[in-house]
Order: structure tokens, then C-alpha cells, then sequence
């Protein structure tokens, strides 16, 4: 179960990072735009131009459906610092019908994304494990 401040706090930031694990096992990091309704992370493969629709992020997952995700709020007051880690289990949702759900998600989240057929596929993560740190235990995001 993620606490409620965890679930503000993941929120309150408009990406992360994403981690997979490469065939070789060197880590293969990206930056994304993700919603959450938790357990559950979802995170978009959208139509911008990309150097091909086969991307690494998504090859990973298939013979690898390990994921992390790193969200962080920065600001120049270094006791307002913080991060979250989440790990968790991957799948690539591709039909409509599982997609739905996720897409409904993130239009809202990003009025930047106008048609839910722009968002295909979606990577699912269940969220197993959460770690986090923040600089002064008073603040707030």
C-alpha cells in the first residue's frame, strides 16, 4: 500500500525517469510522462517523431518486465529536496479495451495529449516497492 503522502507528493510532478533492464543487464534510463492510480503506474509511448516505433524501453520489458521509476522535486532551498523510487512489474497494454482506462488518465493529466489513439501502446507497471527520502521531513513538496 503507498501512503497517501507518497501517492501527493508522486503527483505534484509533471515526469520521471524510467529504468529497464537491457538484454546485458546494463540499465537503460528514459524521461516520461506517466499517471498514476495506485498501485498502478501508466506510461504513455506517444506519436512524437522518434527514430523508431521498436523502442528499447519497450524490447526491455518484453525479456525483462522489471521497471523503476525515479520522481523528484528539486528547488534551490536544499531542505525542500526529495525523491521517490518506485520498482515494480511491467506489461505493455496494446488493445483499446486495456488501454482505456490508462488513456482516460493521462488526457486529463496532460491537455498536451488531444486523441486517445496517440497513446499506443501504454506501459503498465504494478507497483511492488517504494523508497523514498526527503531533506527535511517538515517539508512539503
Amino acid at each position: 500500500m503507498i501512503e497517501h503522502a507518497t501517492i501527493e507528493r508522486i503527483s505534484s510532478v509533471r515526469s520521471a525517469t524510467l529504468g529497464t533492464v537491457c538484454p546485458d543487464g546494463s540499465p537503460h534510463l528514459v524521461p516520461c510522462v506517466f499517471a498514476l492510480d495506485a498501485p498502478l503506474l501508466f506510461i504513455p509511448v506517444d506519436g512524437k517523431p522518434k527514430r523508431s516505433r521498436e523502442l528499447k524501453r519497450l524490447n526491455n520489458l518484453k525479456t525483462d518486465p522489471r521497471a523503476v521509476l525515479l520522481f523528484h522535486g528539486w528547488d534551490e532551498d536544499w531542505s525542500r529536496l526529495w525523491w521517490v523510487s518506485v520498482t515494480g512489474v511491467a506489461v505493455i497494454l496494446r488493445t483499446p479495451t486495456d488501454m482505456n482506462h490508462a488513456r482516460h488518465l493521462l488526457l486529463a493529466r496532460y491537455p498536451q495529449y488531444r486523441t486517445p489513439e496517440e497513446l499506443d501502446p501504454i506501459i503498465q507497471v504494478q507497483i511492488t516497492n517504494v523508497m523514498e527520502w526527503q531533506a527535511d521531513r517538515e517539508a512539503t513538496p
